[in-house]
């Protein structure tokens, strides 16, 4: 396995090679929702490159970009382990040069959601995606479904812009309590982990509600908030039911949903979500 640090000699390994590469960008602090996405480029793929690289543009300036979680030497230790091919470690004066200036904004779908309580986070992942995108150059790349915004925004640019590259989404991985996996769940007391279960719990509520047949909107996200809100350490951003494609809010249920919810425990911002119908 080969660490990358610069633009030019990841250009440079990437142009000696010829078949299929995979790409698995990240932020690092790797859990088993980063490493089963490096597993399924192994699978698919003759090359697997995987990025860590913790981006401040898409950090607000109040959000935990100094403190995110960053561990290194066990990132490494874990790719190698898996047979990750490159590794590129970029510092933000390599991606971020003195001068830059330019961004990429994909319009309606990154405005609701995230994109409401977190302005320019879009921009940001889009931003630093597409710059990775044009660096690696993959065949395919490999993002967690628990982002489901993220996929949303990132396919979209794809298509825009003609990225010529296949965007494989993953399934979330879950602990066995149901709590989705995320390096921020790191920062939750013993209480506020027992606490975060609320929002796998209101997501396997909306299952059972669809299977029942409930198919107006607002019953759902309205049950689920009563849901999440009698858990005293949890405070909701928002619980939504979506189209999946556009994100926009539905009424009624007629085919595919996106129930989503964004909930704070304590300081911790936590996010899930589920695709009824599908």
């Amino acid at each position: 396995m080969e660490v990358l640090t610069t633009i030019a000699e990841t250009r440079a390994a990437r142009a000696s090679l010829s078949s299929s590469i995979g790409f698995v960008p990240t932020m690092g602090f790797l859990h088993e929702g980063h490493l089963s996405l490096v597993r399924a480029a192994r699978a698919a793929d003759d090359h697997v490159f995987v990025s860590i690289f913790v981006n401040p543009t898409q950090f607000g300036p109040n959000e935990d970009f100094s403190a995110y979680p960053r561990n290194p030497e066990s990132d490494l230790a874990l790719l190698r382990d898996l047979g990750a091919d490159y590794v590129f470690m970029p510092s933000p004066e390599e991606m971020y040069p003195e001068g830059f200036a330019s961004s990429v904004d994909v319009g309606p779908v990154a405005e609701p959601l995230e994109g409401d309580f977190r302005p320019g986070h879009f921009r940001g992942v889009a931003t630093v995606v597409l710059k990775l995108f044009n660096i690696v150059q993959p065949h395919r790349a490999y993002f967690g479904r628990k982002d489901a915004q993220q996929l949303v925004v990132i396919r979209t640019m794809v298509r825009d812009l003609d990225v010529p590259v296949e965007i494989v989404a993953a399934p979330t991985i879950r602990e066995p309590d149901g709590l989705a996996l995320s390096s921020r769940n790191t920062y939750l007391s013993p209480e506020q982990r027992q606490a975060a279960t609320i929002l796998s719990q209101a997501l396997s509520l909306a299952e059972e509600m669809w299977t029942r047949g409930v198919r107006d909107a607002e019953a759902v996200r309205s049950r689920l908030r009563e849901l999440i809100e009698a858990e005293e350490l949890a405070q909701i951003d928002y619980v939504s039911v979506a189209d999946p494609e556009t994100l926009q809010e539905l009424e009624r249920i007629h085919g595919r949903a996106l129930v989503s919810m964004a909930v704070r425990i304590g300081r911790t911002r936590l996010i899930d979500n589920v695709i009824l119908g599908e």
